[in-house]
């Protein structure tokens, strides 16, 4: 595993999220400017977990704006930025924390960002096989593209999630793998690493009251 400080170098220890004020004092490794970051991006070996704004059917994504036009949305958000050569490049993964129709819209993304499985926007020359998107990971479920013409599938239920709370919640109808089963939880070992990562417990804000992990558990 490779890891940076998501500016310009490469450490031998992972910062914490959201722990340091400065870069100073961290375990810097190597030297990673811009050239070096986009040969890594165009080398293929990376994956990358990205939360879109919104996600359609394809596995399209939006990141950019929302409603209205291209010229005069109705909410402006980050822009495109690393997306477009981020879905071409190498594998993507994604992580939705509210899992709704606001974010799994019924039809195309207002603005596609990323390319997916949409046979009429691939690149010249791109086939399905260059396209990677490996996992989409909600609060509610797990899900993959390995579905009947790379439909979205269901892979997973987390604990205390029924499938039809799942389908209610999604703009598109999904497919289900024949041997969906409960999502696993983390190990001991893995919890461990987690908080390690994350010491202030920013995870704790990212889905809203930090629910417990097991509903029966509430």
């Amino acid at each position: 595993m490779m890891m940076t400080d998501s500016q310009s170098f490469m450490l031998s220890k992972p910062n914490p999220v959201s722990g340091m004020t400065s870069h100073k004092g961290q375990a810097n490794e190597n030297w990673m400017g811009f050239a070096r970051i986009f040969d890594n991006v165009w080398s293929g070996a990376r994956h990358a977990l990205v939360g879109p704004s919104q996600v359609d059917r394809f596995g399209q994504t939006n990141i950019a704006a929302l409603g209205g036009t291209y010229e005069a949305p109705k909410v402006q958000l980050l822009g495109v930025r690393g997306f477009p050569g981020n879905s071409i490049s190498h594998a993507n993964s994604f992580f939705v924390p509210k899992h709704s129709t606001r974010v799994f819209v019924e039809g195309e993304c207002d603005v596609v960002c990323s390319i997916g499985y949409n046979p009429k926007r691939l690149p010249k020359g791109y086939s399905f096989d260059d396209i990677d998107i490996r996992r989409v990971i909600t609060d509610l479920c797990v899900m993959d593209f390995n579905g009947p013409n790379k439909q979205m599938r269901v892979i997973s239920l987390h604990p205390g999630v029924a499938l039809a709370e799942v389908q209610e919640n999604t703009g598109f109808e999904l497919a289900v793998s024949d041997d969906l089963g409960e999502t696993e939880a983390p190990t001991d070992e893995q919890l461990q690493i987690i908080s390690e990562l994350d010491p202030l417990n920013v995870r704790a804000k990212q889905l809203k009251d930090n629910p417990p992990g097991v509903r029966s558990a509430a």
